[in-house]
C-alpha cells in the first residue's frame, strides 16, 4: 500500500492547521474578552449584564453544538477540505457583521452563526493532521496545533484594546486571509482511498443505534467537560468570584482569560509531550485531571487572597487544561476513517454545547444558594465524570487509523 503518512513533525498540514486553530481561538474567546464593554455600548443595564452575557454565550455554544454535527458529517461525506473552506467563510463573515451590531437580538443571532461556523475548524484540522502523520509522531503534530492555536487568545487580548467592534472586524479579516493558505494543503490520503470504496460515510445518527460507538462517543465527551466548566464559569466570571471571596485587588475577566490561555498553551505542550514520552494518552490525561482538581480547589480557597495569588491559580488551571489537544486527538483515534471527521468535530463541540447547560444551571442554582457553592457542585460532578471516562476509554497511542467502521 502506498505510504500516505509522514514522519515529519513540522509539515505544511500542521502549520496551516495550527494557524487555523489560532484564528479559531481568537474568534472563540473574543466574546469573553469584549462581553462587558460591548454590552455596555449597546445599552444593556448593569443589573442585566450577567443574564444577557450568559444568553449570548449560550447562543454561541448552541451554534457550535449544531455546527459540530453539520461540519463533521460534511467532512466525511464531501471531504475535510470542502468543509474547512465553508466553516472558515461563515465564521469570518459573521464576525465582520458582529462588529456592526446595535441590539442584543442582532448580537445573539450573530454569535449563533459565528459559533456554527467556528465549530468545524479544530475537529477538521485535527482529523487532517491525524490522517497525514505517522502513528508514532501524530501526537506531536496535534500538540503543535493546540499550543499555537491557544496563543490566539493573546492576540485577541491585545487587539481588544483597540475597541470591541474593531476586534470583531479583524477576526473576520484574519479568517478570510486563512482561506488563502488552504490552497497549500491537500485532502488526506486515507480519505482519498476511502472515497474509492462503497462505504457509508458520515453517518452521525448511526452512532446512536450502535451501542459500542455510542459508548465511545459519550466517553470522549465526558473526558472534556471540565475544560469548559472552568472556562465558561470560573474564568468568564472570575471578577464575580473574586468579589465573593474578597480578593484584594482588581480582577478583570479579560485578563483572567488571557492568563488562563497562556497557561493552556504551555499545558498543551506539557501534556502532548507526556503522552508521547509515556506512550499513553490516558496517563497524560489522568495527570492533567489530577492537577486540575488540585488547582481548582486552590482557586476556591482564595478567600482574602491577593489578586496575584488569584491569577496564579487561574494560570495553573490553564496549564492543567492543556489536555484539550490530547483529548481531541483521542477522540479522533477512537473511530474509523468513514466517521472520523464526524466524531472529531462533534465531540469538542458537544463539550462546548454542554457549557451552555453548565452556565445556565450555575445561574439557576446560584439564585437559591450562592455562586461559590453551585460552582463547586457542578465542578465536582464534571471532574468526577471525566476521571471515570478516562479510566474506561480505549488507549489509542500508536493506533493504526487507516480502517473503517
Amino acid at each position: 500500500m502506498k505510504n500516505i503518512t509522514t514522519n515529519k513533525i513540522i509539515n505544511i498540514t500542521v502549520i496551516v492547521a495550527a494557524l487555523g486553530y489560532f484564528v479559531d481561538i481568537y474568534d472563540l474567546i473574543l466574546y469573553l474578552l469584549v462581553r462587558n464593554p460591548s454590552l455596555q455600548e449597546i445599552g444593556v443595564p448593569k443589573e442585566k449584564m450577567r443574564e444577557i452575557g450568559i444568553l449570548l454565550f449560550n447562543y454561541q455554544m448552541v451554534g457550535m453544538l449544531l455546527g459540530g454535527i453539520v461540519w463533521g458529517i460534511l467532512g466525511d461525506k464531501k471531504g475535510r477540505m470542502t468543509a474547512l473552506f465553508l466553516t472558515i467563510l461563515i465564521y469570518s463573515l459573521a464576525n465582520i457583521a458582529n462588529g456592526f451590531v446595535q441590539t442584543v437580538e442582532q448580537y445573539q443571532w450573530l454569535r449563533f452563526i459565528a459559533g456554527f461556523g467556528l465549530a468545524g475548524e479544530l475537529g477538521l484540522g485535527i482529523t487532517l493532521v491525524s490522517e497525514t502523520m505517522s502513528k508514532e509522531k501524530r501526537g506531536y503534530g496535534t500538540m503543535i496545533v493546540a499550543a499555537v492555536g491557544l496563543c490566539g487568545t493573546v492576540l485577541a487580548y491585545l487587539i481588544s484594546e483597540w475597541g470591541w467592534r474593531e476586534t470583531y472586524w479583524l477576526g473576520g479579516i484574519l479568517g478570510l486571509m486563512l482561506l488563502v493558505l488552504r490552497i497549500y494543503i491537500h485532502e488526506s490520503g486515507m480519505y482519498m482511498q476511502l472515497k474509492e470504496q462503497s462505504v457509508l460515510r458520515g453517518n452521525f445518527f448511526g452512532i446512536f443505534t450502535n451501542q459500542k460507538q455510542l459508548y465511545k462517543f459519550v466517553l470522549c465527551i465526558l473526558v472534556g467537560l471540565p475544560v469548559w466548566f472552568v472556562i465558561g464559569i470560573l474564568i468568564s466570571y472570575a471578577d464575580e468570584f473574586a468579589t465573593y471571596m474578597h480578593v484584594v485587588g482588581t480582577i478583570t475577566p479579560s485578563k483572567a482569560v488571557l492568563i488562563h490561555y497562556v497557561g493552556a498553551a504551555i499545558g498543551s505542550i506539557v501534556t502532548g509531550v507526556l503522552g508521547q514520552v509515556l506512550h499513553s494518552r490516558k496517563k497524560s490525561l489522568n495527570i492533567a485531571l489530577v492537577t486540575l482538581l488540585i488547582f481548582t480547589a486552590g482557586y476556591f480557597y482564595c478567600f482574602n487572597a491577593t489578586a496575584k495569588t488569584f491569577y496564579l491559580f487561574i494560570f495553573l488551571m490553564g496549564i492543567s487544561q492543556g489536555y484539550w489537544g490530547v483529548f481531541v486527538t483521542v477522540a479522533s483515534e477512537q473511530f474509523g476513517t468513514n466517521i472520523r471527521s464526524t466524531i472529531t468535530t462533534a465531540v469538542p463541540n458537544f463539550v462546548r454545547g454542554a457549557a451552555a447547560i453548565m452556565t445556565t444551571l450555575w445561574q439557576s442554582m446560584s439564585a437559591s444558594s450562592n455562586i461559590m457553592q453551585s460552582a463547586i457542585i457542578i465542578g465536582g460532578v464534571v471532574i468526577l465524570l471525566s476521571f471515570i471516562a478516562t479510566y474506561l476509554i480505549e488507549e489509542t497511542f500508536g493506533k493504526e487509523l487507516n480502517y473503517v467502521e
